[in-house]
């Protein structure tokens, strides 16, 4: 029984090792060359771009981006989160068999219920912005984890900054 329970702890740490890395972030997964990628099918991150479907789930996630990122204590939209939205709002415009839940996350300063709170605003402004883009509200949901499902543990402003967030996370069929 031991053996099964160190086994099932290792396996849960490596998938959530994994889930830290430079995927989840769209300056890494672009690139520095914003994703134009160097010829060969390969952008600057090393992912595939020429397999992708431009209707795909992964292509919306890796190439648009899954995710914005906020200021501390602030649901406000920045620049760079808009462009994002902008993109995403197009590519949900042009696929509209797809459904997005978003959801909002905080860093870990703070109370839980402030965290919860801040979380469900986040989410809630990208929401909106996407409506203001033409996507049908009835397609979307917002969910706030607040600061329970941090992207990276640790007590910086790097971690911090990486867990200020709203993931908008695509679908299939209706969001009831």
């Amino acid at each position: 029984m031991k053996t099964l329970s160190t086994a099932l702890l290792l396996t849960a740490s490596l998938g959530l090792s994994a889930c830290s890395g430079g995927l989840f972030n769209q300056n890494d997964r672009l690139g520095t060359d914003g994703g134009a990628g160097n010829g060969n099918g390969i952008d600057n991150s090393g992912i595939t771009t020429g397999a992708l479907a431009p209707n795909s789930v992964a292509y919306f996630n890796q190439i648009i981006g899954d995710r914005v990122l906020f200021a501390v204590d602030t649901s406000t939209l920045t620049d760079q989160g808009r462009a994002t939205l902008s993109q995403q709002a197009s590519w949900l415009n042009t696929n509209t068999s797809f459904t997005a839940i978003i959801e909002g996350h905080a860093d870990e300063q703070g109370t839980r219920e402030y965290n919860l709170a801040l979380g469900a605003r986040r989410a809630a402004a990208v929401r909106d912005y996407l409506v203001s883009q033409g996507v049908a509200d009835a397609r979307m949901r917002t969910v706030t984890f607040g600061k329970e499902r941090p992207i990276e543990v640790c007590s910086t402003e790097v971690c911090y900054a990486k867990n200020r967030r709203a993931v908008t996370v695509i679908g299939a069929g209706a969001t009831s």
